[in-house]
């Protein structure tokens, strides 16, 4: 069971990238973008976020004990789930896609109020939800930006 949780966690052992391993992560999170892109379908886009969230708190849990820490680099479940919250119900392409990865960066590195605070939750759901809530933060960003510069998304 283990090793099934540190797969999911590590989204297939990308999380093992020898140089920024959140980076790869999220980018990783792009790839899942393409299904909800091409499902076009919110229900879908929603179902996928949930459970990847709750998959990432049972592994993220599962794989603190393995890693033997707190939020250890190799987990990046969290940023993919991260990337597609950024994403979430806004109609970018590869430009807007690519905008939304760079601003989630940012407010994942920084993790704006409350985000650091869910740092302190237990376990994966605590892995979970500082990225979800720096997602939300760049999410606003993309549509702030979208609305002031319509057609360049």
């Amino acid at each position: 069971m283990t090793r099934l949780a540190v797969f999911v966690a590590t989204v297939g052992y990308c999380g093992y990238f020898p140089v920024a391993p959140g980076t790869v992560g999220s980018a990783a999170g792009l790839v899942f973008y393409l299904l909800v892109w091409w499902a076009q379908s919110p229900v879908f886009e929603v179902a996928l976020i949930a459970l990847l969230f709750a998959a990432g708190v049972w592994a993220g849990t599962t794989s603190e004990r393995y890693f033997g820490g707190i939020d250890p680099g190799p987990i990046v479940m969290d940023e993919v789930v991260g990337m597609l919250i950024t994403l979430a119900f806004i109609p970018v392409g590869l430009t807007g896609a690519l905008i939304g990865f760079v601003l989630f960066r940012i407010f994942d590195v920084i993790k704006p109020f409350p985000a650091r605070r869910f740092e302190a939750l237990h376990g994966g759901l605590g892995v979970m939800a500082d990225d979800a809530m720096a997602a939300i933060y760049a999410n606003i960003c993309l549509r702030i930006i979208l609305y002031l510069r319509p057609g360049w998304l």
